[in-house]
């Protein structure tokens, strides 16, 4: 399973980048093997706050519907809507077409809390 050492992540299974003072965040290759073939996904709008730790959308696949969790609070300025119509991309690229939000001026604080790529995969088992 692929882990992105660049990446940091949360105990709810989502993966946070930080470039250029914005943070995008997808959920993680091991949490889309465990829920199965995506077949939905809902996701916030444009303006939306994210609080760290509460729901922002979910994915529902065919064995079950799961809640997103934000790993960083922030505005979002950027949302995936190409998963409206291709939720498969997050079975096919959960960390490049998959990325589902963008937020603003992410809290370094909140980024350095998440685990990183060993850390996780020390979670999972991988």
């Amino acid at each position: 399973m692929s882990t992105p050492q660049e990446l940091r992540y949360s105990k709810e299974h989502e993966w946070v980048k930080v470039e250029d003072g914005k943070a995008t965040i997808g959920i993680t290759h091991f949490a889309q093997d465990e829920l199965g073939d995506i077949v939905f996904v809902e996701l916030p709008q444009v303006g939306d706050e994210l609080k760290k730790d509460e729901p922002f959308g979910s994915v529902e696949s065919v064995k079950t519907v799961s809640e997103l969790y934000a790993p960083i609070s922030g505005k979002i300025v950027e949302v995936n809507s190409e998963l409206e119509d291709s939720p498969e991309f997050v079975n096919e690229s959960p960390y490049e077409q998959a990325w589902m939000v963008v937020v603003e001026a992410p809290s370094e604080d909140e980024v350095n809390a998440l685990m990183s790529a060993d850390e996780y995969k020390e979670m999972t088992n991988e």
